[in-house]
Formats: C-alpha cells, structure tokens, sequence
C-alpha cells in the first residue's frame, strides 16, 4: 500500500523476484511517454506500429507474432531518397529481393511512417545495407524529431538518393509498384544501379537486438 493508502497501480508492479522498492527509482511515466514518442520503431525496427493496446488479446497476440518473427534473424538498411533537395532516411528491416528478370526488390515501410511519402513523391529510393558497427546510425534513422543526417556522410546515388558511407552495399531503385498491405505497404523498387561498398561484415538484428556475423 502507498502512504495514501492506495494500492500500486498494477503497470507500476514490479516483476517478481524483484525488490518491491524499485519502482520508487523509476522515471516517472511522462518521462517514459515522451521517450517512447520519440522512437519509430514500435513494432519492426525503424516502423512505427501502434498496437492493438484497447483489446488485450489483441495485443497479447501482437506481441507473439512480433516475438516470434523476431527469432528471424534480418540484416539491418536504411532506406533513403530526397525531398526538397534535402535527404530523407528510415530505419528498415522488412527487404528482400524479389525476382531477378526484371531485377525487383521489395521494403516494406508503415502507414505511419513520415519519410515514405517523401519518397514515394520522389520517385526513387537507395537501400543502403548497414556495416557491423552502424548501429548507432540505424537507431538515428529510426528516431523522430532529430536531424538524422548531421554528421553522416553520403554521396548521391544514380537516383539521387544519399548512398552512405560505410555500408556493405547498396541498392539503388525508381519505384515500380506499391501494394496495401495491412498497416503497411509492399513497395516494389526496380534496380536501377547497385554495389558493393567499403565494408564486408553485415549488421544484424536478432531478438530485438543489434548483432553481428561470426564465422
């Protein structure tokens, strides 16, 4: 019981096995609300996803698909592409190539997202295949309400669109096809141009963490 005599809220129970007095330490929840908001990657990394958090079973089902598709071990890209004559990037890591003749490929941004619309209007996009070692710059992409390209170096793709530095590869496409696809969209790119860059070890993510390969 608090000093009032109230109960503590059941979201500020602490998790069994742990001290009951830590809850008295943490953040207050506005804290955490503001962090939260500015993060866009609620469900996949780089995405901004809301769940279903009115129906709980709903959201209990949620959060085991999203568990479960998290064993999937995925590379890590930033998708990119300019606006305005400024560059424009979102953490993804629903990519995959899709057919050789034509050479298509496929990401699959949220509804929700702000950069994709940027890029839709633009026209083109250039998936850049992060390094080991870009984590830092693949949580930037995925945040909101910051300058997430200051400091990054890139050069312009045959598209136009940044091409980073550092990456592993590179993939640089004119959209070809867009397809609803529940709370996000399927956008097929046609390989305009490609490569490899400067790095040879791929940033992973495995179980909502940041990895890498060993041989």
């Amino acid at each position: 019981m608090s000093p009032h005599g109230f109960g503590t809220p059941s979201h500020l129970e602490p998790p069994e096995g742990m001290d009951p007095a830590a809850a008295q330490s943490w953040p207050p929840a506005e804290l955490i609300d503001q962090f939260l908001a500015n993060q866009e990657f609620e469900f996949r990394l780089g995405e901004e996803t809301p769940l279903p958090s009115d129906d709980p079973e709903a959201l209990s089902d949620a959060r085991h698909f999203r568990d479960v598709l998290g064993r999937f071990a995925t590379g890590v890209t930033v998708v990119t592409s300019m606006s305005g004559g400024e560059p424009v990037g979102m953490t993804c890591q629903s990519f995959s190539s899709v057919s050789l003749s034509p050479p298509l490929v496929l990401f699959c941004p949220a509804k929700t997202s702000r950069a994709w619309p940027l890029m839709q209007r633009a026209g083109n996009f250039c998936v850049n295949l992060l390094a080991d070692g870009q984590d830092d710059l693949s949580t930037t992409m995925a945040s909101k309400g910051v300058d997430k390209f200051a400091g990054v170096g890139w050069s312009p793709s045959k598209t136009g669109a940044p091409l980073l530095d550092g990456v592993v590869g590179y993939v640089d496409c004119s959209i070809h096809a867009v397809h609803e696809a529940g709370d996000h969209y399927i956008v097929l790119g046609k390989v305009q141009d490609l490569g490899f860059g400067d790095a040879d070890d791929p940033l992973l993510f495995f179980k909502g963490s940041y990895g890498r390969f060993g041989s």
